[in-house]
Parts: structure tokens; C-alpha cells; sequence
């Protein structure tokens, strides 16, 4: 199960790829797309994370932050991104705490759920079945910004 549309997103504060702190807070007023996958330079992560790359001027045109999410830690989200040149922050949750907070807990690895929230920190779309090759540009399109 995910967290349904309409509820306050969790808050939450951890670190990003090079090791700043990094809360929900910090995007207030924003749209965020936060973006859970089971690890970093895997088949199916590398599609997702390089979708978000490719697409990644569309979204920061509108104001819309992307956040990756996976329970690894901030050397191998900066070995991923330097690897993939990936342009946007990862978030390390080492102990899954945001994974569970988001249920999005695989038992040890994040499941692929992505969840668009809106400026008052609601949660305006889930996704819990992506096609990881398309998902940035599937995500622009349902918000009506493709």
C-alpha cells in the first residue's frame, strides 16, 4: 500500500548525494517529485534515474524538484551520479526510515513508488507501477507540463 492522495506528506530530514542535509521543509511552496527505486546502478534504476536526467530541464523549467530516494548510502548516490551525470539530488536512507515513513519499504531495499507532492506538502499523485524508461516524461504529462 502507498499513501493516499490527500494526505500531509511525511516530513522528513536526511542527507543527499554529497552529504547536506536535506528536509521536505526545504521545498515549501515548490512541487516535488520524490522518487523511490531499490538501488543505485541496477538496470532498471539506471532507466528511471536517467529518464529524470534526460527530462530534468522540463521539470526545474517548472519549478518542480526531483528527489531520489533508496536506502544506499551518500558514496555510492555519488558514484551513481557522478557515473550517470545526474543532475538532481539523491537522498541516503541507510536505515529506511523514509521508506517506511512513505511505505515504500521492501524489506532492505526501497520499492519503486514515486509520489508528486504539492506545494502545501500534500501528497497529489502516486505512482506504484512505472515504466521506468518513461516515468519522468509520464509524470510531465500527467501535470500537464510536457
Amino acid at each position: 500500500m502507498a499513501l493516499a492522495v490527500g494526505t500531509q506528506a511525511p516530513a522528513f530530514t536526511t542527507k543527499d548525494t554529497h552529504g547536506k542535509t536535506v528536509s521536505l521543509a526545504d521545498f515549501a511552496g515548490k512541487t516535488v517529485v520524490l522518487y523511490f527505486y531499490p538501488k543505485d546502478d541496477t538496470p532498471g534504476c539506471t532507466k528511471e534515474a536517467c529518464s529524470f536526467r534526460d527530462n530534468y530541464s522540463a521539470y526545474q523549467g517548472k519549478a518542480v524538484v526531483v528527489l531520489g530516494v533508496s536506502m544506499d548510502d551518500e558514496a555510492s548516490h555519488q558514484a551513481f551520479t557522478q557515473k550517470f551525470n545526474l543532475p538532481f539530488p539523491l537522498l541516503a536512507d541507510v536505515d529506511g526510515s523514509l521508506a517506511k515513513a512513505y511505505e515504500a519499504d521492501g524489506g532492505g531495499y526501497a520499492k519503486r513508488i514515486t509520489y508528486v507532492i504539492d506545494g502545501a506538502g500534500q501528497i497529489a499523485k502516486v505512482y506504484t507501477s512505472v515504466s521506468t524508461a518513461t516515468h519522468a516524461t509520464d509524470i510531465l504529462a500527467d501535470l500537464g507540463l510536457a
